[in-house]
């Protein structure tokens, strides 16, 4: 199971495109994997005989876990791996080890199956302890989430590999003492709340990857990230105006309908970009031992789809104007919809969007999505009485509300942000430039 973002966890495989016996050439789809965020075909990367499948469609397995085993020779030209695998390696297995790189015998890269680039390595696949016992993918991750010092254990995997059984008798000894410490997660939470309700009042509805994911984030993220929020109310009725006059001028395409259609998101989101460049050092996320600023303004924007919500992110959006931005935004919201989209395509970014207004909400809080340092709520655009020197009058206003992480964004900061937003959505002909 490949590694498909840095906090993807486990994936699981929803369909097979070849079956046991079958033989594989490079390039071919292998199987199809679901995240919490996106659907992707995975394709062999060396050239053999499916000779067995370990996990079946509709399983979750962790990054790392054999899915499948390939027998035969690798791909013609392959350049030759710096020492042999075991024999009870698979192709599988080799298909997405590193390999050493010619230019720089330091750095080992791995071959990413999603992209044409080799990116450097990073820890998720087999590792060596100081004394030279290699470890698996999984015991890796297990010990870390049970706080297993790997050098304590005894190997008893194949060729003296320390094993995730390793990992989990370690592990199982030292929760007696675990128990008897006090905590404050009660045990058996779900069978209390079912106590709670009369047997046949309801439904069970079992938790899908991506929701148990988006619930572990947020409740991190909601306990870990100091937040603090500010709220105005914005004027939109200049937008508005320009917003009717831009698509009522839109050129007709081929099809007689207009080519474009902006959107009060549209303008929303580059808005935030310039506001983001107006006050560089909002432009941040945190990254745990320091902070790290931007150049240009990558902004993330919240899209609903079945089961959940996904960020997918407008590269410098304040270079694209906002015809480009609705081009982008669309297609992007329609591949998040059917799971398409790739991981780089909803990784990063300084700040996001979240957009209720068109349910009628009228002012919220959004949850920080780690690491960005920000993220901006934006609610419904109604008509609401102003007092001015001339009486009171309506005018059409929206309230937004900015959330800030306060390690990055100090209140007077996010304060100027929130003007910087304001004062181009007020004056709106400076978004069209």
């Amino acid at each position: 199971m490949p590694q498909l973002g840095e906090t993807v966890a486990e994936g699981k495989i929803t369909k097979w495109f070849k079956a046991a016996g079958d033989a594989v050439k490079p390039g071919d789809n292998l199987f199809e994997i679901e995240t919490d965020k996106t659907s992707m075909e995975v394709p062999a990367t060396a050239a053999g005989v499916l000779t067995e499948i370990r996990v079946r469609e509709g399983d979750s397995v962790p990054v790392g876990a054999v899915v499948a085993i390939m027998s035969g020779t690798a791909a013609a030209g392959a350049a030759p791996a710096a020492s042999p695998a075991p024999p009870a390696a698979s192709a599988a297995v080799r298909a997405f080890a590193p390999t050493p790189s010619r230019a720089s015998p330091q750095q080992p890269v791995r071959l990413d199956p999603f992209r044409e680039v080799r990116t450097p390595e990073r820890n998720f696949g087999p590792a060596k302890l100081p004394g030279g016992t290699r470890v698996t993918p999984l015991a890796r991750r297990l010990a870390v989430e049970a706080g297993v010092d790997l050098g304590k254990l005894s190997p008893s995997g194949p060729h003296g590999r320390i094993v995730a059984r390793d990992v989990q008798a370690l592990a199982a000894k030292a929760a007696p003492a675990a128990a008897a410490a006090p905590s404050l997660k009660p045990a058996g939470d779900a069978a209390r709340v079912i106590a709670l309700y009369e047997p046949g009042s309801f439904d069970e509805v079992p938790l899908d990857n991506m929701r148990r994911i988006i619930a572990a984030r947020l409740t991190e993220a909601k306990q870990t990230v100091p937040h603090f929020y500010l709220t105005a109310d914005v004027t939109i009725e200049r937008l508005l105006e320009v917003r009717e006059e831009t698509n009522a001028t839109a050129p007709k395409g081929t099809d007689g309908e207009p080519a474009y259609r902006l959107s009060v998101n549209d303008f929303v989101v580059k808005a935030l970009a310039l506001a983001l460049l107006r006050v560089p050092a909002a432009n941040a996320v945190w990254a745990h031992d320091r902070i790290l600023r931007f150049r240009g303004a990558d902004v993330g924007v919240a899209v609903a789809i079945e089961g959940g919500l996904i960020t997918p992110v407008i590269r410098n959006a304040e270079r694209k104007n906002i015809v480009e931005i609705s081009a982008e935004m669309k297609d992007l919201a329609a591949r998040a919809r059917a799971r398409r989209l790739k991981p780089h395509e909803f990784q990063g970014g300084a700040s996001a969007v979240s957009n209720l207004g068109m349910y009628g909400v009228r002012e919220f809080a959004a949850i920080i999505n780690p690491p960005h340092a920000t993220i901006l709520a934006v609610g419904a655009g109604e008509r609401r009485p102003i007092e001015t020197p001339d009486g009171v009058r309506f005018v059409s206003r929206m309230t937004v509300t900015l959330s800030c992480d306060h390690r990055v964004v100090d209140g007077a900061l996010g304060a100027e942000l929130l003007v910087a937003f304001k004062s181009l959505i007020e004056h709106p002909v400076g978004l069209l430039i």
